[in-house]
């Protein structure tokens, strides 16, 4: 019983989703719902000890990354850089290679360590610019940033620094290199069949004659460029490329400054205990958020006059944004840590466990969790904690090496995690203005691809020996 009202939140969540419901509202009914078939005297404490604590939690972190992230991307909207980079991608690639062109953006942004969801904001102008000049249907924006930011650049190609490559490391020993054979094969394969899928949806919509809009009403279009002239595409690419290698720079130098940890006292009148920072926590998100600001400071030093000419009412519409996405990731977020705390979720995990391929069962246990939860660094921390001496021990077992173990969990983590309910897809389809009825079902092609690719770099693995 316990089982089936976990799978009934699930769904239920999953569904008020696609229908367009806010999830904002929608999960706390879901997540508190399973509690009150299971004990309703928890409801209340895990309403507040858990999910809000989950929620906020995410906030504390994430929000400013949110705001940022989203005022970055107007600029980079109104000053004219998105058009300009379009333009120029589109004299030197042509029209037919626009989805390629999108997906190396966003490859190459979250390869040099920019989470999704500033991906998301830095290039949806430049990806709504490309379709519409492309003449391809928008409603494929989503899945092809889904491809470009968050499969084979985001867990298999080796030394990504997104959070779902770093987490193995603690469990297995490894580096963030490991399987560095099996990764860059696992990604290609990524690459490949989603190019693959990608173009043949776009060819079935022009052969049906579909453009840009569709038969759908546009919503959240980028603002048209108000300036006399379009800056050097060299100029507008800036931004970009700043905000990926201050990301990088940044991550190297705070540890420097600040060392494993720093505290100050809030106050000089009485004797209020010091404020501690746990830096190696934090790290990531101070370096994204002065990324951020470089990338911001530095539009604004070539572009001051388009900005300002729209900056008031372009920077409300963006902070309006990053709420309403980071409100609904956060309450995904509690969701996710509510449903965890469930015996249902213990029901399946132990389930999961009686596989007895050590390598399928990891990839298994980490996708299934990864898409119960929503989240696939969440999912692949809880099935590690859980697990991961049991995985160990049957690897050593079996002769596998703690590389194939790291890079088998990395990669299923991004599996099956991309379900309607996840809190990046919601954030995805927020940002472009579209409902998860008329892009999920692409999204959801990536998704199967990106989760047999797992099953792919197995095989190899037993068929080779290749780590």
């Amino acid at each position: 019983m316990s089982l089936l009202i976990v799978l009934a939140a699930l769904a239920f969540l999953m569904f008020v989703a696609y229908r367009g419901y806010s999830v904002i509202l929608f999960a706390p009914i879901a997540a508190l719902g399973a509690v009150l078939l299971t004990d309703p005297q928890l409801v209340a404490p895990m309403f507040t000890g858990l999910f809000m604590d989950k929620m906020v939690g995410f906030l504390k972190l994430y929000f400013p990354v949110f705001v940022l992230g989203a005022v970055f991307g107007k600029l980079i909207e109104i000053s004219g850089f998105s058009r300009s980079i379009v333009t120029a991608t589109i004299r030197v690639v042509g029209p037919q290679r626009v989805i390629l062109a999108l997906v190396a953006v966003c490859a190459v942004l979250t390869y040099g360590g920019v989470s999704l969801f500033v991906v998301v904001f830095a290039v949806y102008p430049f990806a709504a610019e490309l379709f519409r000049q492309g003449d391809i249907p928008k409603r494929l924006i989503p899945a092809t940033i889904v491809l470009g930011g968050c499969t084979f650049t985001m867990d298999a190609l080796p030394g990504t620094p997104q959070i779902q490559n770093i987490i193995p490391t603690t469990f297995f020993g490894t580096n963030t290199w490991a399987a560095p054979v099996l990764g860059t094969l696992g990604g290609v394969f990524i690459l490949i069949v989603g190019m693959f899928y990608l173009e043949w949806r776009c060819r079935v919509a022009k052969r049906r004659g579909e453009g840009y809009a569709g038969d759908a009403v546009l919503v959240n279009e980028p603002a048209a460029f108000v300036g006399d002239r379009l800056q050097h595409p060299l100029i507008a690419v800036l931004p970009l490329v700043l905000v990926g290698i201050s990301n990088i720079a940044f991550t190297w130098w705070i540890p420097q400054v600040y060392g494993e940890s720093h505290s100050f006292v809030p106050a000089v009148i009485g004797n209020p205990a010091p404020v501690v920072q746990e830096v190696a926590r934090i790290t990531a998100i101070w370096a994204v958020m002065g990324a951020l600001l470089v990338g911001i400071l530095t539009v604004l030093a070539f572009a001051w006059k388009p900005v300002m000419a729209s900056f008031a009412e372009g920077s409300r519409t963006a902070v309006g944004g990053a709420l309403l996405a980071a409100g609904n990731t956060a309450s995904e977020y509690g969701f996710g840590a509510v449903i965890a705390a469930l015996p249902g979720f213990l029901v399946v995990a132990n389930g999961l466990g009686a596989i007895p391929n050590p390598l399928v069962n990891e990839a298994i246990t980490v996708t299934a969790l990864a898409g119960i939860t929503g989240s696939a660094s969440g999912g692949m921390s809880i099935a590690l904690a859980a697990m991961a001496e049991t995985f160990v021990a049957n690897a050593h077992a079996a002769g596998i090496p703690m590389e194939v173990l790291h890079r088998v969990a990395a990669m299923a983590s991004g599996g099956m995690d991309s379900l309607p309910h996840n809190g990046a897809i919601i954030t995805l389809l927020a940002v472009t203005g579209l409902s998860h009825r008329q892009s999920y079902k692409d999204i959801f092609g990536i998704t199967l691809i990106k989760t047999s690719a797992v099953f792919v770099v197995i095989g190899l693995y037993y068929a080779t020996g290749w780590v």
